[in-house]
């Protein structure tokens, strides 16, 4: 019951309660004074009846007034006393004081607000925690990252200073490798840059219609040509009957599956090298697969494939290179166009990235 009706209620049981009360006290009296023990209607026995009738309709005025009152004052008070301790717990930070109600009044549902507030606090608070936790292993993963091939170039440049790059062969070796290296961290520099903007979405999306059937199948014809060279192959698998235009920004999503291409041909192990696209199209969204026929990912490892700076342990060695931002850029360009991505892998057998994008109605 809504607090205007129970407040309602109350004024009227004031009311309406004294008058029958009154009644019944004006009938018992009369009975017990002047039938029960047999008062004169007139006189002394009068003056005590109406003496005594008074004092019975202000006690029973007094008692429902006092009884409605506490009983209205205690259901709003109450959970108003159990709001101000929850609000002081909070306060204090403690978000694991619940608080609940199953009152169907204002209060009540005020009590749940206020609780499902603090969840989402709780939340928030969670969030940051691990904000800032994915911060401190972001910065020590750069400096980590770039600590390295600086190290390696001083390296190198002391070797030049000391003269240990005496002949014109170790020179330009010494020099074709710092090239190398410096080239690597402006990789990894304009990675973090690209990362960065697309995580505080700073960077906008240019959407337009998009064939993902002819821009796969042009996608394709060119890396096949590429991988051929290394008896690999690639194949664009899809019903050309379905229709496969979608919203999406031409450049971002060939940055995002030419991130996924490179991390798949980095670890395929296989002598021949194997690439396939596969677009479903469903009734609101196309899908695509690109899989690979590598060395496949663990499946513990899988929940953290788009981690920033993640990498597998068949990956941590410098051979194979990389910032670990890749697939983490290719997360944020994908839900940029309010798509989803996730990846599916047997050791072994290769790994299948997916994504979605939303289909033109």
């Amino acid at each position: 019951m809504s607090i205007r009706k129970r407040l309602l209620l109350t004024n009227i049981g004031m009311i309406v309660i004294p008058i029958f009360c009154f009644f019944f006290i004006e009938i018992l009296l009369g009975y017990l004074f002047f039938i029960l023990f047999k008062g004169s209607p007139e006189g002394n026995d009068v003056d005590l009846f109406i003496r005594l009738r008074f004092i019975a309709m202000v006690v029973i005025l007094v008692i429902t007034n006092g009884l409605l009152t506490y009983y209205v004052s205690k259901s709003i008070l109450t959970p108003i006393k159990k709001l101000t301790v929850a609000a002081r717990k909070i306060s204090e930070g403690d978000l694991d004081y619940r608080i609940s109600s199953d009152k169907k009044d204002e209060l009540g549902e005020l009590t749940n607000t206020f609780d499902a507030m603090r969840v989402k606090l709780k939340e928030a608070k969670a969030a940051q925690l691990q904000y800032e936790q994915n911060r401190k292993e972001l910065i020590a993963s750069i400096s980590h990252d770039l600590k390295t091939p600086i190290t390696s170039i001083k390296g190198y440049i002391t070797g030049i200073k000391d003269g240990v790059a005496n002949t014109p062969e170790k020179m330009e070796r010494y020099l074709e490798t710092i090239d190398k290296t410096a080239n690597e961290m402006n990789e990894l520099i304009d990675e973090l840059l690209l990362y960065s903007k697309l995580d505080t979405e700073k960077i906008p999306f240019y959407m337009e219609k998009v064939d993902l059937y002819s821009y796969f199948a042009d996608f394709i014809d060119e890396l096949s040509f590429q991988i051929e060279k290394e008896n690999g192959s690639a194949a664009l698998i899809a019903n050309p009957d379905d229709s496969y235009i979608v919203h999406a920004d031409r450049e971002k999503l060939k940055r995002a599956v030419m991130n996924i291409i490179q991390n798949s041909l980095k670890y395929i192990d296989k002598e021949k090298k194997e690439i396939n696209v596969y677009l479903t199209a469903e009734e609101n969204r196309v899908t695509v697969e690109i899989k690979d026929n590598g060395i496949g990912i663990d499946n513990e490892d899988l929940p953290y494939l788009f981690d920033s700076f993640y990498r597998t342990d068949a990956s941590r060695n410098s051979s194979t290179g990389g910032s670990g931002l890749g697939l983490s850029i290719v997360k944020k360009i994908i839900e940029g166009h309010g798509g989803t991505i996730w990846a599916e892998s047997k050791p072994g057998k290769g790994t299948s990235i997916f994504f979605t994008l939303k289909k033109v109605m």
